[in-house]
């Protein structure tokens, strides 16, 4: 597990951790660094370290540099199935936000997923210090992977030409970690569950194109996947490769000419998107038809960002497009067992997250129409 903090004066990067309240019997050594921004801002001191080896399902407690005051603690992922996922996409750090994420520390989860659109600081870098205090109790105490949204970018002509600064300072996430690194912080995959479950985070504002580096980063990482292994494959993007929604129309559609064929040869299971403001879930789709072996994709660019709801759909509704609504919320998806997931959405509804859309996902792997040369579809 890495663990990320920031301080204003000079500390250790050292985390302390134990299994037992109190007591730190164990501790890991980082890394510390910092950033300007516009010579007007800059940054604290950011520390981050890897603690472990790990014991599954076990909660950790835990201090950051050796401060006595304040003691958090995490749980590390189950080592097999069931898994809970929370996703969450755009979340901003409005009144709606705080709603949302009570609505997720209401319900116990193993880890959250969030598909771009962090702090939406937008070249204000004291909004990405607001944004880590708003999300700390729940970012401390369960494993946060993130992948980059436009409103990370931040980059300014002459001024600031270095794209995601704050974000790659900030959220380092493990792209050079496991048996496919990718080289970069914007793109990176990881398994869960003891396997069970493989997880492509997509940068929607690298290169993508075919001969890119995320290109063939995905190509080989998909390759490298045994579905007799690993029953579920899913991954996440920011900019939606399907979407009736009037806002940001074909926004991810370069994207998906390029990279939407090699999801489907490798049977992956969902795709989850952010960008758009509202929630919509398409059956499995390829091609712009429904296909019985490609991906269920889902919009969930709903957590509560300032920028507010995007209300206007297309009409007619695609016959792809099974439901969708313009309201704040969040997903859940657990992954029952190796044939079966349960989807989710939970609606903000006052003071109560209310389960406005479910469907249970069948794993690719486990169909036979889909396991053939023929359902792979293109390689």
């Amino acid at each position: 597990m890495r663990v990320t903090w920031i301080t204003e004066d000079d500390a250790p990067a050292v985390v302390e951790y134990g299994m037992t309240s109190g007591q730190y019997p164990f501790s890991a050594t980082g890394t510390t660094t910092s950033y300007s921004y516009l010579a007007l801002y800059r940054s604290g001191n950011i520390h981050d370290a890897v603690v472990g080896p790990l014991k599954p399902s076990t909660t950790y407690y835990y201090r950051c540099s050796s401060d006595p005051s304040r003691e958090f603690s995490f749980r590390t992922p189950p080592a097999s199935l069931p898994f809970t996922f929370v996703v969450v996409g755009d979340l901003g750090q409005t009144g709606w936000t705080k709603s949302t994420l009570q609505h997720i520390a209401a319900a116990d989860y193993d880890m959250l997923l969030l598909p771009g659109d962090l702090s939406y600081a937008d070249f204000l870098q004291p909004r990405w210090d607001s944004y880590g205090r708003l999300v700390e109790p729940l970012a401390s105490a369960r494993p946060w992977m993130v992948t980059e949204g436009n409103h990370e970018i931040e980059r300014i002509p002459l001024l600031e030409p270095r794209a995601f600064k704050a974000y790659n300072a900030r959220w380092r996430v493990p792209y050079d970690a496991g048996d496919s690194p990718s080289g970069s912080n914007l793109y990176y995959s990881f398994d869960v569950a003891g396997g069970m479950v493989h997880v492509v985070m997509l940068g929607s504002y690298a290169g993508f194109e075919a001969g890119t580096a995320q290109h063939e980063w995905l190509r080989g990482d998909l390759a490298r996947i045994d579905r007799g292994r690993t029953p579920f494959v899913v991954a996440l993007v920011h900019a939606p490769w399907y979407n009736s929604n009037k806002a940001h129309q074909g926004e991810g559609d370069d994207m998906r000419d390029a990279m939407e064929a090699l999801l489907r040869a490798a049977r992956v299971d969902a795709v989850f998107a952010g960008h758009v403001h509202a929630y919509e879930r398409f059956t499995r789709v390829y091609g712009g038809m429904e296909d019985q072996c490609g991906p269920v994709y889902v919009t969930i660019g709903d957590g509560g960002n300032r920028e507010g709801l995007a209300d206007e759909y297309i009409d007619p509704q695609p016959k792809t497009s099974v439901f969708r609504e313009a309201s704040f919320g969040h997903g859940r998806l657990q992954v029952v067992n190796a044939t079966h997931a349960l989807w989710t959405w939970h609606r903000n509804d006052d003071d109560q997250p209310v389960v406005a859309d479910q469907v249970w996902i069948t794993s690719l792997a486990s169909n036979p129409d889909c396991n053939n040369r023929a359902g792979a579809g293109a390689q």
